[in-house]
């Protein structure tokens, strides 16, 4: 049976969320938990990503995407953010606490440290050797992975590798156990069972003011693209 997600103020009423994409995605990544959802939804892309593509990625502006989106369905939101988009989203709630209402972290539990942005350097210098930015080899892999309904949309509006470099910069400037430290609302901690991003969740969850940690068995670090529905279950009681 197909689910919703659907988050609730003490009223009844359906709360919004804005979905956040994840390093080279876009805002078409959501297409099954936009299906899914009952109420406004929001899914933007990030600068440097899908319609933003050429734009300088900055931690700032990516902050400013969020904080837009939020404005578009009320002024107040449940944010939901995978593995760049959840730090993205951390750092969204601490700036604007009065306008998150409560926050889905999947696949960010891990300190962006110098080693693990070296490894994203690293591929993509391999990614850059290719003819087409590694574009082929991305599409072949996300058809692998994910389901047809989420890596079509992503294929066609682009899988922006070039915007790796940036991303990393920002990263070193991250501070995701503070800003979960500022951040006074609930938090949900979502992992896959295989992801390694997280490596970190106990130090996570332990920073984090009002949180809670989920582990899905099976699922990697695509979790809340590969394993949908699932995911809209676990978020709704949130």
């Amino acid at each position: 049976m197909q689910r919703s997600v659907a988050f609730r103020r003490e009223g009844g009423d359906v709360l919004p969320v804005v979905f956040v994409h994840g390093i080279r995605l876009s805002g078409a990544c959501w297409q099954q938990q936009k299906r899914l959802a009952r109420g406004r939804v929001a899914a933007p892309d990030l600068p440097g990503h899908g319609a933003r593509r050429g734009e300088k990625f900055t931690l700032d502006g990516a902050v400013g995407a969020v904080a837009a989106a939020v404005d578009e369905v009320g002024g107040r939101a449940v944010l939901v953010g995978h593995s760049l988009g959840g730090y993205v989203s951390i750092a969204a709630a601490a700036r604007h606490p009065e306008r998150v209402v409560s926050l889905v972290g999947a696949g960010c539990s891990l300190v962006p440290s110098s080693a693990l942005r070296g490894g994203f350097r690293f591929a993509h210098r391999g990614l850059a050797t290719t003819a087409d930015d590694g574009a082929s080899f991305s599409a072949w892999l996300l058809r692998r992975v994910l389901p047809a309904e989420v890596a079509e949309p992503v294929i066609a509006a682009g899988i922006a590798s070039e915007v790796i470099p940036d991303v990393m910069e920002a990263a070193a400037g991250m501070d995701p156990l503070a800003d979960l430290a500022r951040y006074p609302g609930r938090v949900l901690l979502l992992n896959g069972r295989h992801d390694h991003f997280r490596l970190g969740e106990r130090r996570f969850l332990a920073a984090c003011q009002d949180g809670a940690l989920q582990i899905v068995p099976g699922a990697g670090h695509y979790l809340p693209l590969t394993h949908g529905e699932g995911c809209a279950r676990v978020v709704k009681g949130l």
